[in-house]
């Protein structure tokens, strides 16, 4: 289906202005189809995302550090750490070469659930499914394009 379509608009100011509105509409669009694989297990995507992160790192992490490796930098990264305490996922722990921090880390129930969810990530990759390998790689070369720092 075209962008037109999806979104009820035939004219764009011109090409830019479709490929940002399109670039947002998939990226929402992604995003809404991320909720529906995670919703059976009362996950956000970001607290998806913060369990990825900390899973990947191997060691504790700040808040911050947790932040600065966020896909979504606007988000609460404290509540949302808290809300992980509640459902048992991470836990906080008193930084050693810092008392003023904390150290977020994972737990095993955590990792079990992240490893439940792993056995999703072929419904994942099939959000993506209508493109080929090149074309996949392509997107990729494209999208890192586009955030390139302009001097």
């Amino acid at each position: 289906m075209s962008l037109e379509k999806d979104i009820q608009q035939e004219v764009f100011r011109n090409s830019y202005q479709k490929a940002a509105v399109n670039i947002i509409f998939s990226a929402n669009w992604l995003n809404e189809q991320m909720k529906t694989y995670l919703q059976e297990d009362e996950v956000t995507p970001q607290q998806y995302n913060i369990l990825r992160i900390l899973r990947g790192s191997k060691k504790p992490l700040s808040t911050l550090q947790i932040r600065a490796r966020m896909l979504d930098r606007m988000s609460d990264t404290s509540r949302i750490v808290d809300r992980l305490i509640k459902k048992g996922w991470v836990q906080k722990n008193i930084c050693r070469a810092d008392k003023r921090l904390v150290d977020v880390l994972i737990t095993e129930e955590g990792l079990a659930l992240l490893e439940k969810l792993d056995q999703n990530n072929h419904l994942i990759d099939a959000t993506l499914a209508n493109l080929n390998a090149q074309e996949i790689d392509q997107l990729n070369v494209l999208l890192d394009k586009i955030r390139e720092k302009r001097s």
